[in-house]
């Protein structure tokens, strides 16, 4: 069984900086891209950033200049440094991997979110 764990989240100024964690577990054979989505009070989950196992980064374009993604292959963790943090970017964050299991399948997993709460 698989399972992404995050960390990271919490409440900080405008303007301030938090690092997200996402560890994946369990039965992984090979992970792909991995990446973080956000999901505001009453809006659609979006994405925020992904990386691909090569390193090759995507980023939303609310978000470029002030995130940056990052991974470690060797420990099956993806990270998210967050700078200049808005209000706006108050949002449950969760943590994505697209990985082999045991099973010899490929598909999409999903961390159970960390809140991530900017004051103005």
């Amino acid at each position: 069984q698989v399972q992404l764990v995050e960390s990271g989240g919490g409440l900080v100024q405008a303007g301030g900086s938090l690092r997200l964690s996402c560890a994946a577990s369990g039965s992984t054979l090979s992970i792909s891209d991995m990446g973080w989505y956000s999901q505001a009070p009453g809006k659609q989950r979006e994405l925020v950033a992904t990386i691909s196992r090569g390193g090759t980064t995507n980023y939303a374009a609310s978000v470029k200049g002030r995130f940056t993604i990052s991974r470690d292959n060797a420990k099956n963790t993806v990270y998210l440094q967050m700078n200049s943090l808005k209000p706006e970017d108050t949002a449950v964050y969760y943590c994505y991997a697209f990985i082999m299991s045991g099973l010899l399948r490929w598909r999409d997993y999903w961390g159970q979110g960390t809140q991530v709460t900017v004051s103005a």
